[in-house]
């Protein structure tokens, strides 16, 4: 079990710090933070350049910490933050990613929820360094409830943002 728990957290992390390379880089095809915080002001998320910095570094902050399982319950937090906010902008699409829906960035938080909640096992930097108390679903689930406060925080400033861009006819 610690092996598949190394493996998901390892792949998850790869996946999630190359999003993040796309907003900070342009890297993997991605827009860089001038293109990707374009579509954050057209969200409603501004000022879209520096958000897109703040989303990205969050990123490859919480896939590297979920890599190492090292601060488990943060890493988590980190990567459900920023999918929770994801999947908002994009729920309005639908699910399927190939409509521009919410597919991936869900797929990706609840991953991250779920491998966070079983813990990081043996093979972590938390085991190494006597860490494991701190990884009780408890403090994964305290973390996550954070980050969903705070994701909803951009949700709502996002949401009266476009509300009263949007003329009224």
């Amino acid at each position: 079990m610690d092996a598949g728990l190394l493996f998901l957290r390892v792949a998850l992390a790869v996946l999630i710090a190359g999003h993040g390379c796309q907003k900070l880089f342009g890297w993997f095809s991605g827009s860089g933070p001038r293109g990707t915080g374009a579509l954050f002001e057209k969200w409603g998320l501004g000022p879209g350049p520096l958000l897109a910095v703040v989303a990205g570094a969050t990123e490859v902050l919480g896939a590297a910490l979920f890599a190492a399982g090292l601060f488990t319950a943060a890493g988590t937090a980190l990567i459900v933050g920023t999918m929770v906010v994801a999947v908002a902008m994009t729920a309005g699409n639908g699910l399927w990613a190939s409509k521009g829906g919410c597919e991936l960035a869900l797929l990706y938080g609840l991953t991250a929820f779920g491998a966070g909640l079983a813990g990081p096992g043996r093979y972590s930097l938390d085991h190494a360094l006597g860490l494991e108390r701190f990884t009780a679903p408890g403090y994964v689930l305290g973390a996550a409830a954070l980050a969903l406060i705070g994701g909803s925080a951009l949700i709502i400033r996002a949401r009266s943002r476009t509300a009263r861009a949007v003329p009224v006819r």
